[in-house]
């Protein structure tokens, strides 16, 4: 198998465990993703392979914009998530809010 096939393939299973998930009752997306192109030498299955992984981060992506999008929802827990990772890449910590 080519480097560009092996990279395609490990993009997809990235994407499929990322976005899917890797719970065991899950399992069945990676183990058709492992049988199907296991070993497979047909480009077109390359092509395949990179749409699929397109696809997935494409929908996960757009699904994030919508609720993004959306000012009806209440979005604190995401903020702070978003301001704990800006203050974590920067070697700080945010503090504890008491909340009787």
């Amino acid at each position: 198998m080519s480097t560009a096939a092996k990279g395609a393939y490990r993009n997809l299973i990235k994407a499929v465990r990322k976005h899917i998930g890797k719970e065991e009752h899950k399992s069945h997306f990676t183990d058709f993703i492992i049988q199907q192109f296991k070993n497979s030498q047909n480009p077109k299955n390359l092509k395949l392979a990179h749409d699929y992984t397109l696809y997935l981060n494409s929908v996960h992506h757009h699904k994030e914009l919508l609720f993004s999008y959306n000012i009806a929802v209440d979005r604190t827990d995401e903020m702070k998530k978003v301001l704990g990772k800006s203050a974590a890449s920067v070697g700080l910590q945010l503090p504890n809010v008491y909340q009787p």
